[in-house]
């Protein structure tokens, strides 16, 4: 996912503005030929020499390359999901089935080479998620002696119903406690550094990230042919700080969606915030204009809890049916509350059986998730499944890669985390948190815009 040699993608200056002339003594030609291309040699020295910004820069004024998509064969319409618009795509769009999220660390500290970048990432995403490749000439039709402009792998398969959705973490703004590419006092007060949770066995390689990428599409590959070119274009100003694939949601966003199951077997996500539910979205998810002029930028945005919470399934697998129930509050089989109705009935925490015990246990995660447990606030779940093979003692690395959409973590996600790292059995024995990250996932994007364009205004 990273390795590309061009810096950005070619056509922009680090302002953004219109490509530079081409340089006044041309390369050597490939092959004695100029219609041949770039000579790979040629761009590798020029790399050492003055860095991979200046291969790319002379690289578009000799090819007359820039960041529009290559022409694609046409795509089916009901595969696309538009990249613009005024909120971004992943939120409240049906979950795919497929997730491949990646935190980015900005490695440059120029303002103008970010804006160029997110303007370069904006292009490839708008182009990826049309079902098209990257760059002017994509994976096959550019010259002959230079690396392709697209990977290729997706070059028979359509756009997959791929969302692209990007998020800025705490990482963006400040570093060392000094701001970052002149924005000073744009972070949002809800943009916090999150607590460490009791329990939490965090790793640092699984948590922060200055940005995030959220790549959710029906085609696995689809999904990390979208991540893994915009790491070659982000070559020289970003680095991969982690990565996550996901397979089989593990909440549904829309009513047209059946309740999906987690690796413990059980429906997840039978409470979750739905796509048709506009004023709910309203109070729960969508952020506002914040109360200081420097946080307006968020407003109809909103903001991503990502949390890799691996499950011990060798215990979960050793434990009896009734326990298991107990833990969750729900029966395996239609995922109906304890408390008896259906699926989708109300719990009810009052009722008691014949000793006098709740019906729902007093520790179960669906008491301490509810609603009514944590102040009327809900959140948006667009979580997945994981497996990442097994660690050295045999043991299945699998679990729950919990994605979130929260209008304010301060009040929608912390108290609630808080009280189930304290209380919930579930969490206290069969799970373990070792990835984290906030970040703060801004409104869409106009056509003619670049991602995140109203925080550097």
């Amino acid at each position: 996912m990273s390795g590309c040699p061009f810096s950005g993608s070619p056509g922009h200056t680090p302002d953004g503005g219109a490509p530079e002339p081409a340089a006044a003594a041309g390369p050597p030609a490939a092959g004695g030929s100029a219609n041949r291309g770039l000579s790979r040699r040629w761009l590798l020295s020029l790399a050492g020499a003055g860095g991979a910004g200046a291969v790319a820069g002379l690289a578009a004024g000799f090819l007359g390359h820039d960041a529009v998509a290559a022409a694609a064969p046409p795509q089916a319409a009901e595969d696309i999901i538009a990249f613009h618009g005024d909120r971004q795509a992943g939120i409240v769009t049906p979950a795919q089935d497929r997730l491949h999220i990646a935190a980015f660390d900005v490695v440059t500290e120029d303002r103008a080479e970010l804006i160029r970048l997110l303007k370069d990432w904006t292009a490839a995403a708008a182009a990826m998620t049309a079902g098209r490749g990257t760059g002017s000439s994509g994976a096959v039709d550019g010259p002959y002696d230079a690396p392709p402009e697209d990977t290729g792998e997706t070059l028979d398969l359509g756009a997959g119903k791929l969302t692209l959705t990007f998020g800025f973490g705490p990482g963006l703004f400040e570093k060392d406690g000094k701001a970052r590419f002149g924005l000073d006092g744009r972070r949002p007060d809800a943009l916090i550094d999150l607590p460490h949770f009791p329990g939490d066995d965090l790793q640092p390689g699984r948590t922060g990230g200055d940005i995030v990428v959220q790549a959710c599409a029906d085609d696995p590959q689809v999904a990390v042919h979208a991540i893994r070119n915009l790491a070659r274009i982000g070559f020289g100003q970003t680095r991969v700080r982690w990565s996550q694939l996901g397979f089989g949601r593990t909440s549904s966003t829309s009513r047209s969606q059946t309740t999906p199951r987690n690796l413990f077997g059980f429906k997840d996500g039978t409470s979750n915030l739905k796509a048709e539910e506009a004023a709910l979205l309203d109070e729960h998810v969508w952020a506002g204009p914040g109360t200081r002029p420097g946080e307006a930028w968020m407003a109809g945005g909103t903001y991503l809890v990502a949390r890799r919470i691996r499950m011990h399934i060798e215990i979960w697998d050793r434990t009896s049916l009734r326990e298991q129930e107990g833990l969750i509050g729900r029966t395996k089989g239609s995922g109906a509350p304890l408390s008896g109705g259906e699926e989708f009935t109300t719990p009810n925490f009052d009722i008691t059986g014949s000793g006098g015990e709740p019906l729902i246990p007093l520790d179960a995660h669906v008491r301490l998730a509810h609603s009514s447990r944590n102040d009327g606030v809900k959140m948006l779940r667009r979580g997945y499944n994981y497996t990442d093979g097994s660690d050295g003692l045999g043991h299945l690395d699998a679990g729950l890669f919990f994605i979130a959409f929260v209008t304010d973590p301060r009040t929608h996600y912390v108290p609630m985390q808080l009280a189930m790292a304290k209380e919930d059995t579930l969490a206290l024995e069969y799970l373990k948190h070792t990835g984290s990250g906030l970040f703060a996932v801004p409104p869409g994007t106009a056509a003619g815009g670049f991602i995140g364009e109203g925080l550097f205004t």
